[in-house]
């Protein structure tokens, strides 16, 4: 029996560009920064520009496109059933945003219109735009460098490492999954599309337990590792991976604020909330 493989996950991967050469406070304010530009638009035009800058970024990083490409896919799969649904439980929406109706295909309640589609199209790329800056962030920035900058950002360290063992320990969770997967399979538990989906969500709990035993058995060894070292006895703690911030850092940061205020300013002068040309 040939055992399925699971080539995509999320992680770490140095390939050392540009990106990965950045300090990790600055990529961590990039993120928060971009986040927050996007909840506070729904211009089609900005969004369109860090969708457009989203993928070149994460085209810089070097990551080889086989590492998210199928997360690439799921994210788009979903966002189009997420505006499937937005449309058959609120058809209507986009003409009350836009304040005007012009149907394109007429179907009574569920009547297509153009400013439906303008609407569904804009919050799909909406949220797709932080998906390409989410991976820039995840492929460039090593969980411990994320903590140290979190610490250094005023957050307690120990839940600056709290979050750096979560980030360390996602790879491995992967891992210990693929490896019971391959063992329940070579016990001949179908889990491949073979089976009946009700059959596969069946077997699939034969992984669930011993995945869930592993990792709490995981969690304790790491728990007493730390205690027997003293983990959490001093106030504060050094950090290997802190690194100052470089002259290219305060430039990538004062273009971020600069942008960012320019977003906001651009928000609060706006008389409506989406952007329509067709008005």
């Amino acid at each position: 029996m040939k055992a399925e493989k699971i080539s995509f996950g999320i992680s770490f991967i140095e390939t050392g560009s540009v990106l990965h050469r950045l300090n990790g406070i600055t990529k961590f304010i990039l993120f928060m920064a971009w986040v927050t530009v996007v909840l506070t638009t729904f211009d089609l035009r900005l969004i369109t520009v860090l969708v457009c800058l989203g993928l070149l970024l994460l085209k810089m990083t070097k990551v080889p496109v086989q590492a998210y490409r199928t997360l690439l896919i799921a994210t788009a799969s979903v966002l189009s059933l997420n505006a499937l649904f937005m449309f058959l439980l609120a058809p209507q929406q986009g003409t009350l945003y836009m304040g005007t109706e012009t149907v394109l295909v007429p179907l009574g309640f569920y009547s297509i219109t153009q400013e439906t589609l303008f609407y569904l199209i804009t919050v799909t790329l909406k949220y797709f735009s932080m998906f390409p800056i989410a991976l820039v962030f995840v492929f460039t920035t090593h969980p411990t460098e994320f903590s140290a900058s979190l610490n250094r950002l005023g957050l307690p360290y120990k839940i600056a490492y709290a979050v750096s063992l979560t980030l360390r320990y996602l790879p491995e969770i992967k891992k210990d999954y693929i490896n019971i997967m391959h063992a329940q399979q070579a016990r001949g538990i179908e889990l491949s599309k073979k089976a009946s989906l009700f059959s596969r969500l069946k077997n699939l709990t034969r992984i669930l337990g011993p995945l869930i035993f592993t990792s709490l058995d995981r969690t304790e060894e790491i728990s007493n590792a730390m205690t027997l070292r003293g983990f959490g006895r001093h106030k504060s703690r050094t950090w290997y991976s802190l690194k100052p911030l470089q002259t290219k850092d305060w430039i990538c940061l004062l273009t971020i604020v600069i942008c960012l205020s320019l977003a906001i300013i651009k928000r609060v002068f706006d008389e409506q909330l989406f952007w329509y040309p067709f008005n």
